[in-house]
């Protein structure tokens, strides 16, 4: 689980209660199955209508998994450097056939699998660098859907919440003439669903929306990095040469140094 994630979601409920408190310790008032359902339930039943079920279900458990690790760390793409510039090595002393045994330790990654493939096939460096561009745009392009789905699901709930606050001022307005006791019970799913509406899409639907983006475009400049290390060993390109235009790509604190890693060792 990403403890930061977590932490700011607690701190989030943890402002709206304490800011409630301040003012009031009746929590009782602030919740309302009717505005529970008008918002949550009809938002979900938009989205659903709108979309197709099978992104809808990888919108939603996406909206979990903002709560994990992310996978790609600023270590792991210093790794990857060392790892292109390492088959660098192996083709540079044993010939390009050397990288056949590296492909089935790679399998678990779909897009350095098939980097390996191309350059194995004797692809040269533009076809292998136009490939996985492909691969990198389209996969980005796919994986956005869930992404853009939770943007939707944020501008509609507000828009539910603005639905049961019209039935709530309908239900006051006709206690006027009948019972006055309809009027609080108007009030509340009037007011409830409004702020329902604007919790779960500032709250849980925008924020994850925002760092699936974020996590998708950090994927994509993964693909892009190993892109160009992969039609760098197609070109057959010293393992010095891929070290330098490999980490042109990165931050100066995490770029990979083949000296270093010989010191070390």
């Amino acid at each position: 689980m990403s403890i930061n994630t977590f932490l700011a979601f607690v701190l989030c409920i943890a402002l709206f209660i304490g800011s409630i408190f301040i003012r009031t310790d009746n929590l009782g008032i602030f919740v309302d199955l009717g505005s529970f359902i008008m918002v949550v339930v009809g938002t979900l039943a938009a989205t659903f209508l709108g979309q197709e079920a099978r992104y809808v279900g990888l919108a939603l458990r996406g909206i979990a998994s903002t709560f994990s690790v992310q996978r790609i760390g600023r270590s792991i793409l210093n790794q990857e450097v060392g790892r292109i510039i390492r088959w660098g090595y192996l083709t540079q002393q044993h010939g390009i056939k050397a990288l056949d045994q590296e492909i089935q330790k790679v399998q678990a990654d779909p897009f350095l699998s098939f980097g390996l493939e191309l350059v194995l096939s004797g692809y040269k460096s533009p076809e292998v660098r136009e490939n996985l561009m492909s691969v990198a745009n389209s996969t980005f392009e796919r994986n956005m859907v869930p992404a853009n789905i939770c943007k939707s699901m944020a501008s509609t709930a507000p828009a539910f919440g603005m639905i049961g606050t019209l039935v709530g001022l309908i239900i006051m307005l006709d206690g006027l003439e009948g019972d006055p006791s309809k009027l609080g019970t108007g009030l509340a799913v009037a007011l409830n669903t409004t702020l329902y509406g604007v919790i779960l899409a500032r709250m849980i639907c925008l924020p994850a929306a925002n760092k699936m983006t974020q996590r998708h475009q950090i994927n994509r400049f993964r693909h892009e990095l190993l892109l160009e290390g992969m039609a760098l060993l197609a070109d057959r390109k010293n393992p010095r040469f891929i070290q330098d235009r490999m980490n042109s790509f990165l931050d100066p604190a995490i770029r990979f140094d083949i000296d270093k890693q010989l010191r070390e060792k």
